[in-house]
């Protein structure tokens, strides 16, 4: 071509073709003669190209992937471990006996590394800790590195999968099938071995590439679609009026958004009708098909943001990022990278085409196969969005591979909250003496009505996000909720790592606990309320929990086999 000609007049002399396979991943040092940029046409010349937009990937999935086993590492023992709320051992001991053993009935049902060990005992928090740690080592290197491999890419997936599958309630959220669809498309990204950041046999994948953006599609769309066939405030465009203040777990901003004019929230939910419903198609257009690709990852980027900045979805919005870069190139992507990093690519993307060895072609045929099938894995997805009964964040094969995916399709009115309160007095009457009921704080959920809303997406308090739902439930339908009272009456300290603060800590434990509904709402700026700090008024409006007794729990501690330790039962 006449611009590879124009372009090397410009330049210093290329670099020998042995160096293309080296590892220039580490930048020059300032001032050196080869940092100088490269001309302007070399860098026009990365459309097209993906070897670096590969790296950035790469870094973000691993920085999304430390977060989720950093939360696994920190809460997973209090929930899943062998005295956890929620145990793994018991759950996969169900499956077990469902399936009449371990075998490849119950592993395909619940695909987890911990079925090859001894789970059925206190060892089992030894490996949910060997898990996420294992998980949070390799997720490191990969951010730091820029690159992987087939191998730690794949070991990073089914170390979350063993995780996800025993995780029951506390990992019952679409953003765990997201990570896992995610993850799995990335193993095909990297070469089997290699850890170059620009391994010159392995290009990035345009199956791969594809297959991202056939992800954040069905993302968009699908949260799009049930928005408009569920509740009628979408379709009236009354959502965001409430939304801010009814959200799982709000942050400080959401405080002052929830505040804005009414017109305000009307252009908000039209806006956001346009992202999920409109945007998406730009990924369909035949004609300039560059310029509607990267405006599209623009908006959907843009969006996500604005999701993150107000309010704490997990690293939900976070990982929605991820697919959106696959809208973008390595010309996009140039301005963050050394010019040897700039060069190195450019010249694999314009190398003359040689002739496939074995190697390339079976990766060529690998690619093939993994794009029949994600198709085959579509077809019920595709049927679901097109379904008057449309699911969301529902998975249609153990390996979660393809997914629907969809959020918010109904929104919550009015904001109940479930407070936790205990005493040490001998009756649950408020007149003796010690008969004072003091509450239990949880690190994010509203409580006293002068706390600030916490900020920590995209780090996720799992308890928080479940103590939401459970105002919608009563405590029938939780038995992890009377398993947590259990805890506490019994002065089980294991727990109290999973709240802010436990006011009989270091003491004798509750004598009872209760649990008493309460009705939130924002104060409103300017208001004597929020001038005094408050943050929330509430007012009681139901009991949702009568107090209860640790000797009342013993039937149910018995028939769920908890395990229950501490100074009362010891």
């Amino acid at each position: 071509r006449s611009s590879d000609l124009e372009f090397e007049m410009e330049t210093e002399a290329r670099p020998r073709k042995d160096d293309l396979n080296a590892n220039d991943e580490h930048a020059d040092k300032p001032g050196d003669a080869k940092s100088e940029e490269i001309p302007t046409l070399g860098v026009v010349q990365l459309k097209g190209s993906h070897w670096l937009t590969r790296i950035v990937f790469l870094r973000f999935l691993a920085f999304i992937y430390f977060v989720a086993f950093l939360v696994a590492r920190n809460q997973n023992k209090e929930l899943l471990g062998y005295y956890g709320l929620l145990p793994a051992n018991a759950f996969l001991n169900r499956v077990k006996n469902h399936f009449n053993g371990t075998n490849m009935d119950s592993i395909s049902l619940v695909p987890t590394l911990l079925w090859w060990t001894d789970y059925d005992s206190e060892t089992l928090d030894w490996l949910l800790d060997a898990l996420a740690f294992t998980g949070l080592a390799l997720s490191i290197f990969v951010l730091i590195r820029g690159a992987a491999n087939m191998v730690v890419m794949f070991s990073l997936w089914i170390l979350y999968h063993s995780l996800v599958n025993v995780g029951q309630r506390w990992y019952s959220f679409g953003w765990e099938s997201q990570l896992l669809e995610t993850g799995f498309l990335a193993i095909f990204l990297c070469p089997l071995f290699s850890l170059k950041q620009m391994p010159s046999e392995t290009p990035t994948s345009r199956v791969v590439r594809w297959a991202y953006q056939w992800l954040i599609f069905r993302i968009m769309i699908g949260a799009g679609l049930i928005k408009i066939r569920g509740d009628p405030c979408w379709r009236e465009l009354t959502c965001m009026d409430y939304h801010y203040e009814t959200q799982p777990v709000p942050n400080p901003i959401s405080y002052y958004l929830h505040q804005s004019p009414s017109q305000i929230h009307r252009l908000e939910t039209l806006g956001n009708h346009f992202i999920e419903l409109i945007v998406p198609l730009f990924l369909l257009f035949p004609f300039k098909r560059r310029f509607w690709t990267v405006t599209c990852g623009i908006l959907q980027i843009v969006f996500q943001v604005v999701l993150i900045i107000s309010g704490n979805l997990s690293f939900l919005n976070w990982l929605t990022i991820l697919p959106s870069l696959f809208c973008f190139d390595d010309y996009t992507f140039s301005p963050f990278f050394t010019a040897k990093q700039k060069q190195k690519a450019l010249d694999l993307h314009i190398k003359p085409r040689e002739k496939r060895n074995f190697s390339q072609n079976l990766r060529r045929g690998v690619n093939v196969g993994v794009g029949l099938l994600i198709a085959y894995l579509s077809l019920p997805v595709v049927q679901n969005l097109f379904s008057a009964n449309q699911v969301m964040n529902t998975s249609f094969d153990s390996l979660r591979i393809v997914n629907t995916y969809g959020a918010f399709g109904s929104i919550t009115k009015v904001r109940n909250e479930v407070i936790l309160q205990g005493t040490r007095n001998q009756t649950a009457l408020e007149d003796e003496e010690k008969g004072r009921w003091e509450e239990f704080e949880f690190y994010c959920k509203p409580g006293l009505t002068k706390r600030r809303p916490c900020l920590i997406s995209p780090y996720h308090y799992r308890l928080d996000w479940l103590m939401w739902f459970a105002a919608f439930q009563n405590y029938k339908q939780n038995p992890w909720f009377v398993h947590l009272i259990a805890k506490f009456l019994a002065g089980d300290e294991s727990v109290n790592s999973l709240i802010e603060k436990n006011p009989f800590s270091g003491g004798d434990p509750p004598r009872w606990i209760r649990a008493v509904l309460y009705r939130y709402q924002y104060t409103k700026i300017g208001s004597r309320k929020a001038a005094a700090g408050h943050w929330w008024t509430r007012k009681p409006v139901g009991v949702y929990l009568p107090p209860v007794e640790l000797d009342q729990l013993q039937n149910l501690i018995k028939a769920h086999e908890w395990r229950v330790k501490g100074p009362v039962t010891d």
